[in-house]
């Protein structure tokens, strides 16, 4: 039976070898046996542009070129990976996808995002996510030193978890009246997203909406669809 995996928020760093080993092993004991496997964003904690990170995440480059031998690789940028681009899926094998995605799957047709675009209470990150994402602005940081890059990175996060530090759980999760409104236009489809780590099956009036979660080194989750969904707990 045709079978699809769906996973987010791995956060992988290339100093986290347990991490990077328990993702090898995921994709060997799970993904590997899919038919295909849809990453939701935040695959990576950072990625600084093709020219710089590829080298950085070789390890896990070569394990989702291997993977993707055989099954069907597609990744959507999150918040903290948006960079990713026409290098990474040459080196690879995966495909890049943009959201909002539709899968159709047997009878079942599901709406894939990554998350953020509904976390409208947040206005300051909504203004800095317009500034990051402006193609002016991810010109001109493609264009400094690799230094510069991980410099003003290293800033950004730094500001962004001391931000966090004075914002409620209510302001950083998905907004209703937003959900609600993309999903309305598309009538029949049940929604899947990653980006505010709170795993959890949220049953609506018109739809259900899935929420992934993030992974430790030790830990992680995953949607397994086929004829149904379900939950897969992955340790």
């Amino acid at each position: 039976m045709f079978s699809t995996l769906i996973i987010s928020d791995l956060h992988l760093t290339n100093v986290e070898e347990d991490k990077i080993d328990f993702f090898a092993n995921f994709c060997k004991k799970y993904a590997s046996k899919a038919d295909q496997l849809f990453i939701l964003g935040d695959l990576f904690n950072t990625w600084i542009g093709d020219d710089v990170s590829l080298a950085s995440y070789k390890e896990v480059i070569d394990i989702l070129r291997d993977l993707s031998q055989n099954t069907k690789v597609f990744v959507m940028v999150g918040n903290r990976d948006f960079l990713l681009s026409k290098q990474f899926e040459l080196k690879s094998g995966c495909q890049l996808i943009s959201e909002p995605y539709t899968l159709e799957h047997n009878a079942n047709k599901f709406l894939l995002i990554h998350g953020d675009s509904l976390c409208t209470d947040d206005i300051n990150y909504q203004k800095l996510k317009r500034i990051l994402r402006n193609p002016i602005t991810q010109f001109i940081f493609l264009k400094l030193s690799k230094n510069i890059r991980l410099k003003l990175t290293g800033q950004l996060r730094k500001k962004s978890i001391e931000a966090q530090k004075y914002k409620t759980e209510e302001l950083m999760d998905v907004n209703q009246e937003a959900t609600d409104l993309l999903m309305s236009k598309y009538p029949g489809f049940d929604l899947i997203h990653g980006h505010t780590h709170r795993q959890k099956t949220h049953t609506e009036e018109k739809y259900s909406r899935h929420v992934l979660g993030d992974w430790s080194n030790a830990k992680g989750n995953a949607i397994k669809i086929t004829d149904k969904l379900e939950w897969l707990e992955i340790n």
